[in-house]
């Protein structure tokens, strides 16, 4: 799907702010709002734009400690990498999992209230994941930049 200047304003305005009307956002990328919602809709059918969501303040939910969590396999196997991807997925407090190249295999983002929270998550998670053979966490003192707005 070629990507033109007016779907990049469309995308761009729409994730500073995914509730604006069409009318809104037709006016702010100079298109009726028929043009406008057909090329929303077409950016939706394409899998663009993949969803649309609410952005929840983590402190304001008591979740105030971001722990990232470097985790090494035993094996590089399928299997293992497979039921490893398998049970972390099931895990509430994790919002991100990346396989990595480096020293180690995956890279966690955890979420806690505070350190002792923290501490029953890896005691009744990250303690039985599959697989694991050593994982070092690291815990975050501040974030500095945090966006979900991807470059246009």
């Amino acid at each position: 799907m070629e990507i033109d200047h007016i779907d990049r304003r469309i995308l761009d305005a729409l994730q500073r702010d995914g509730r604006m009307s069409n009318a809104d956002l037709a006016d702010q990328v100079n298109l009726s709002a028929s043009a406008c919602h057909r090329r929303v809709q077409r950016l939706e059918k394409a899998g663009v734009i993949a969803g649309y969501v609410a952005l929840l303040d983590p402190r304001k939910m008591g979740r105030r400690t971001t722990v990232f969590v470097e985790i090494t396999l035993s094996g590089q196997a399928d299997e293992v990498l497979d039921a490893f991807e398998r049970a972390v997925a099931r895990v509430p407090d994790v919002l991100e999992c990346h396989l990595m190249a480096g020293s180690a295999d995956y890279l966690l983002k955890v979420v806690a209230a505070d350190t002792d929270d923290f501490a029953q998550i890896h005691r009744r998670y990250l303690a039985a994941l599959p697989g694991v053979q050593t994982m070092q966490s690291s815990f975050a003192l501040r974030t500095v930049r945090q966006t979900t707005a991807l470059p246009l």
